[in-house]
């Protein structure tokens, strides 16, 4: 484990205003064990149904958030509201037919659409190519495309990858897999200018049924045409190649490449519904200084409900938004008590974070506060379990910090001074290694503040296993004794950080790769 150390700075700074009234530690002291597991088993609750984005789930956290907000005396952050909307859409597949030589298949056991490309409409084809895997690599002098003419045609592929292909790694969150993927050989056969890709698939029929209300997106676009992309069944595969009979897996392998007749029927009906989400927002103004902003920011949203099993999301980021509400209040009794910090204090939960980072993405674009006054983003997701890999002494006693190098020198100056003089925690800088192949720096909601140039750090326990996107992180599984702690230290690096003479520097370059 590889720590970088700064030295310390004095804090007297920080809290020679509150000696006029109340030592800081008073204030910090209400972030109890107590406190959080109280507000945490109402956000990780079975009520919340997991908290999907623009789910009545997400929406009664968001009442709750609101609630907690208004109960500390904060002002909303939004006007004269505390939420900050933002559009997401959804498609839903609501009549679907597939019939090729007269013979009508059966949805699930036959074939399925992706609804990403698909529009409503009847369609007739004629032709079809059959491009085996449907592979266009230069670096290995492979084009399946070669000497053959898919435009205005329906081309058939087989799934997945040659035996004797390797394939590059893959990396980083997200993304649309590599050139096995349907992704990839859609994307290739639409640039070849085919009306549309089917590839054979041996997982029909499918054990489990298949939704016909696809993904949420956040940005509606403009309708293009469709492309049709369906994955079918072995047996609609031998129909298309003019067989009476089934073909082997083998067969449909050693398949010549080129044009085929059959008759294809298509009709599909796809509806968009306009949801909304939100991000809660709670303002606690400054005094000299408030025309400038500290962000304390978590994510309240996760994976949903499917069927009857909840994913909680205790920890995914139930336990970062709790975090953030038990900060709110111990500011606002400092607020109550006389002691207002210097700058504004913005208390922000959003949602759409395992989306994509959708809240934070929308409020970066639409900043309601001015991004070049606002002097740092605090992120906190997931601080209330013990990492399960983490095998070193200081296991009850760490925590991962994510951005120290980055953007500000300032940042690890005041953050390990804050640790030093109060929380004397295990920092953690592992994941701000260039080369992390978990790519934790652009994985939850700081980032969004960082790519426009705010200072960040991100405090995060490193939990990526375990029950890490389970229905199992539920709230017996937190440390609330180490969640408070780390709470605390974020409590008060924000203190010094609202309170200081000047904004933080912007004086560090990224140290990032693109993401």
């Amino acid at each position: 484990m590889k720590r970088l150390l700064f030295v310390s700075l004095s804090f007297a700074a920080t809290v020679s205003f509150a000696q006029k009234q109340e030592p800081v530690e008073k204030f910090a002291d209400l972030i109890t064990p107590q406190a959080l597991k109280e507000k945490l088993s109402v956000i990780a609750s079975a009520e919340m149904e997991g908290r999907e984005t623009a789910s009545p789930g997400q929406k009664r956290a968001a009442a709750y958030i609101t609630e907690q907000f208004k109960k500390f005396g904060l002002k909303p952050g939004n006007g004269e509201s505390y939420e900050q909307y933002y559009p997401v859409f959804q498609d839903e597949l609501t009549a679907k037919k597939l019939q090729v030589n007269g013979k009508v298949f059966e949805w699930d056991k036959d074939y399925t659409f992706s609804l990403q490309s698909l529009a409503s409409g009847d369609w007739t084809f004629n032709n079809i190519v059959f491009a085996g895997y449907g592979l266009i690599d230069s670096a290995k002098n492979i084009n399946d495309y070669a000497n053959i003419d898919v435009k205005g045609k329906i081309v058939l592929v087989l799934d997945g990858l040659p035996d004797n292909y390797t394939a590059p790694v893959q990396q980083g969150r997200r993304g649309f897999g590599g050139p096995g993927s349907v992704n990839a050989k859609a994307i290739s056969a639409k640039t070849k200018g085919a009306v549309g890709v089917f590839v054979i698939s041996k997982d029909f029929p499918k054990k489990m049924a298949t939704a016909t209300k696809g993904n949420m997106y956040l940005n509606k676009q403009p309708s293009t045409g469709s492309f049709l992309v369906a994955t079918i069944s072995e047996e609609v595969a031998s129909s298309l190649l003019g067989r009476t009979t089934k073909l082997s897996s083998a067969q449909l392998k050693e398949t010549v490449k080129g044009n085929y007749v059959s008759e294809i029927i298509v009709n599909a009906n796809k509806t968009t519904a306009d949801l909304q989400s939100s991000n809660v927002l709670g303002v606690l103004p400054g005094t000299d200084k408030s025309d400038e902003y500290v962000f304390l920011t978590g994510h309240y949203d996760h994976l949903g409900k499917k069927g009857d099993v909840i994913w909680y999301g205790a920890d995914d980021d139930g336990s970062g938004t709790t975090s953030v509400l038990q900060m709110a209040e111990a500011f606002s009794a400092a607020a109550k008590k006389g002691i207002k910090p210097r700058r504004t204090i913005i208390f922000m939960t959003v949602s759409g974070e395992e989306k994509g980072l959708w809240g934070s993405q929308y409020y970066s674009e639409h900043p309601i506060y001015p991004l070049d006054k606002t002097s740092v983003d605090l992120n906190t997701d997931m601080d209330g379990r013990v990492d399960t890999e983490r095998k070193t002494p200081d296991t009850l006693n760490y925590i991962y910090v994510i951005g120290h190098d980055k953007l500000s020198s300032e940042l690890p100056v005041i953050n390990e001074a804050a640790n030093n003089k109060y929380t004397k925690l295990v920092l953690d800088y592992r994941f701000d290694d260039p080369k992390d192949p978990n790519m934790i720096y652009y994985r939850s909601d700081h980032y969004n503040f960082a790519r426009k140039g705010v200072p960040i750090l991100f405090f995060y326990d490193g939990m990526l296993k375990a029950d890490y996107h389970q229905p199992s992180d539920t709230v017996d599984k937190i440390n609330f004794d180490l969640m408070a702690k780390r709470a605390q230290l974020v409590f008060y690096t924000a203190w010094e950080m609202a309170n200081r003479d000047n904004m933080l520097k912007r004086d560090t370059p990224l140290n990032m790769p693109a993401r």
